[in-house]
Formats: structure tokens, C-alpha cells, sequence
């Protein structure tokens, strides 16, 4: 895991361009290791394309980044391993059971599944008892919790969040911010939310994204929630975003 102090990702002159248009458009971007950096903004304002690209799933056009202390732009592959994804979509397989889905994951990463890192996983999310049934089966609050354990069966330093409360219920999202709290310790946490008061509750930073560029990054401690969230307010209303 990350050394307290150091810095889990650091990004400068990120550019991605579609076409004509940028997606992102010069961000850049610190976020110390063992942080909790929550991003929002308005539709097409950059926020997915910016964590696919922290994912690795998408190249920039230009600019630097730097993830775990790794050129991610020059080796992704060595980084790959290292950082979990969990977004609003399981990413499961419904004709797979849990396990199943689990040990397949696991295998990506190494020769053969982790057994006891499936087992402890399927335990901390609240599944053990229903390891042999098949995904398809489970509620969609089932399906997130199982998609937490999905994200952290290769132990990631660096976890990813893309909405990941979008279609639960207030029972689910719940137990999904206990299990949140329950895997914090030693990781980076960077989500994408478009609920402020949920994202600004989780986070220690908080930053701002408006037509691919950053708008504001604050530090939690420094400023409160109501402020925050005028300044969202004043950036939409200034039509910035």
C-alpha cells in the first residue's frame, strides 16, 4: 500500500480529444495516497473519460500521468494489477456464481484463483451463503456488494469508483458505504458521483470538473458542505459548466 505522504496519482496536461471536441481539456490532477477524492460535475463535463483514462481503459492525447509512483502512459500493464474498478454496472457474469466470478477474476491476475482470498472476500461482503448460486439471481444491491469483492480479489492500492450507488435502494447504499468503510484503510479511493451531499460525506478531497477542466479541488477539512456546494451551484449558474 501507499506510504503516507506520497502521492497515488498525479496527473498534468491531460488532453483527450474526440474529434473536434475535448473530452478533457489540460486537467491536472494530485491525489495523495490514502486519499478519498470525490469528482462531480454536470453531464459532459469529463468526469467518466477522466476515470477511464486513471483506469487505464482509455490513452489521453496528451499530457503526463503518473499512478503509484508508475509512468502509466509508458507501462500500463504493470499497473493494471494494482488497481480495482467498481462502477455502476457489475461487470459480473450472470451464469457464473459468485465464486465463480470471483475465481475468474482471480485468475486474471495470477496462474490460478486465490482461494482464500475468494473466501475472505465473499465473507466481508455478506455472500458466503450464497457463493454456489448464480449472479443472475441477485438483487442489484447483491450484485454491487459482489462487485466490491470483484475490485479487490487482486488487493488494489488504487480503487476506482463510477457512480457505483446509481440504482440503489436506501438499504443498499447503506451496506455498500459500510463496506466502503470496511477496505478504506491503506487504499485511494477516486469516485464519480453526481449525488453531492453522498460524494462530499465520503470524501477527504473533492474536486470539480466542468467542460473537461478542473474548476476546483479543495481539501474537505478546509471548507464545509454548504460552501461546496454553492460553489458547485455558482459554477453551473455561471454556466462555466
Amino acid at each position: 500500500m501507499g506510504e503516507q505522504g506520497s502521492i497515488a496519482v498525479e496527473a498534468r496536461g491531460l488532453i483527450k480529444q474526440f474529434g473536434s471536441r475535448r473530452g478533457l481539456d489540460g486537467v491536472d490532477l494530485v491525489v495523495p495516497a490514502g486519499a478519498f477524492l470525490s469528482i462531480f460535475g454536470p453531464n459532459g463535463a469529463g468526469k467518466t473519460t477522466l476515470l477511464r483514462t486513471l483506469a487505464l481503459l482509455s490513452r489521453p492525447t496528451r499530457g503526463s500521468l503518473s499512478i503509484l509512483g508508475t509512468d502509466a502512459l509508458e507501462e500500463p500493464e504493470t499497473l493494471r494489477s494494482r488497481i480495482g474498478l467498481i462502477s455502476h454496472r457489475s461487470m459480473l457474469y450472470g451464469d457464473l456464481t459468485a465464486r465463480e466470478n470471483l475465481a475468474f477474476f482471480s485468475s486474471l491476475y495470477r496462474a490460478e484463483p486465490d482461494d482464500a482470498r475468494i473466501d475472505e472476500l465473499l465473507r466481508l461482503v455478506e455472500l458466503d451463503h450464497r457463493r454456489s448460486d448464480l449472479v443472475r439471481t441477485f438483487s442489484r444491491g447483491m450484485q454491487q456488494r459482489l462487485s466490491i469483492a470483484r475490485a479487490l480479489v487482486n488487493d488494489p492500492e488504487l480503487v476506482l469508483l463510477d457512480e457505483p450507488y446509481s440504482g440503489l435502494d436506501p438499504h443498499a447504499a447503506e451496506l455498500f458505504d459500510e463496506l466502503i468503510r470496511r477496505v478504506r484503510a491503506g487504499r485511494t479511493f477516486i469516485m464519480v458521483s453526481h449525488d453531492l451531499a453522498k460524494g462530499f460525506e465520503l470524501c477527504s478531497h473533492a474536486l470539480i470538473l466542468a467542460r473537461g477542466q478542473v474548476v476546483a479541488c479543495v481539501e474537505k477539512d478546509g471548507v464545509d458542505a454548504g460552501a461546496f456546494r454553492d460553489l458547485y451551484l455558482a459554477t453551473v449558474g455561471m454556466g462555466v459548466a
